[in-house]
């Protein structure tokens, strides 16, 4: 197998691709700033040509992630889609598309961000705060709580046998201060219970069918993941037969080299991908840069 490349930037690969699927946390922002260099990598891209979707595991929905990145500066009017984990969720739970969708039933106990309704607005639910009320639980968000905190809600919910519906599975999110829990953290604090878990997001393939009609008429050979997710950015794409990128400063920071020689950073990049049973990228850059 092909070893991965170290690259200075993303501008090495502007020309190779015509088509890109970029995450967000920990490759464009933490959160609440932009990370340097990425809205000018962003822009330098765009004024090349290249079709950019957003692709994230985020729990809330497009027009939540829209109003965000147009407040970080990224105008996201100019992109080719914005994708989210949240939209897609929302979308199966409406459309209730067969199992296991079309056998949750309509009482829904959901853990969001700061009140967050979006992910539930819209659709024929009943919100509950109580899983002795519930259905099923929806999880978008973890309210800046750890996992932990959550785990005798999780503890009650087994007891009936509710479904868990995932709509990130990330578990660990960058912030300003930090790395917060993320719902996948709660979910698999589930599994481990013997709960059920249905994911909704990187890197299962649901979501790449919305990213791809995006980018109708791009050959996949022609397409670019760039994420800083081995387990989920670069798993997920490599699965579609996609090519990766992986920022080594995003998620995996505290177990990557990022600033040392470039066979250094490259071996620990392996070492991770085998660690996690997750594929190598086939590029690395040590900041989403141009």
């Amino acid at each position: 197998m092909t070893r991965p490349r170290l690259l200075p930037g993303i501008g090495a690969l502007a020309e190779r691709f015509a088509g890109f699927l970029l995450d967000q946390w920990g490759v464009l922002h933490d959160g609440e700033r932009p990370l340097p260099g990425a809205r000018e990598a962003v822009d330098a891209l765009l004024a090349q040509g290249a079709r950019i979707v957003l692709l994230s595991n985020s729990g809330r929905r497009a027009a939540t992630n829209r109003a965000r990145l147009a407040a970080l500066g990224f105008g996201p009017e100019r992109l080719a889609g914005i994708v989210t984990s949240g939209e897609a969720a929302w979308r199966f739970l409406k459309d209730r598309p067969g199992p296991p969708w079309s056998e949750l039933g309509r009482r829904c106990l959901l853990l969001t961000i700061g009140g967050d309704l979006g992910p539930v607005e819209g659709l024929d639910l009943e919100l509950v705060e109580a899983p002795e009320d519930a259905d099923f639980l929806l999880v978008s968000g973890l309210d800046g709580k750890p996992a932990e905190a959550w785990r005798p809600l999780a503890e009650a919910a087994r007891a009936r046998d509710l479904p868990m519906i995932c709509s990130n599975p990330d578990k660990l999110a960058p912030s300003p201060t930090g790395f917060l829990d993320s719902p996948g953290r709660l979910a698999a604090i589930y599994e481990s219970l013997g709960g059920r878990v249905v994911y909704v997001g990187k890197p299962h393939a649901p979501i790449y069918t919305a990213c791809l009609e995006a980018l109708a008429g791009i050959p996949r050979d022609a397409i670019l993941a760039v994420g800083d997710s081995l387990e989920h950015d670069v798993a997920g794409a490599r699965a579609q037969g996609l090519a990766t990128c992986l920022v080594a400063s995003g998620i995996h920071v505290d177990e990557l080299p990022v600033e040392g020689e470039a066979d250094q950073l490259i071996d620990a990049v392996e070492r991770l991908a085998a660690r996690m049973d997750a594929p190598p990228p086939d590029f690395v850059v040590r900041h989403f840069r141009w």
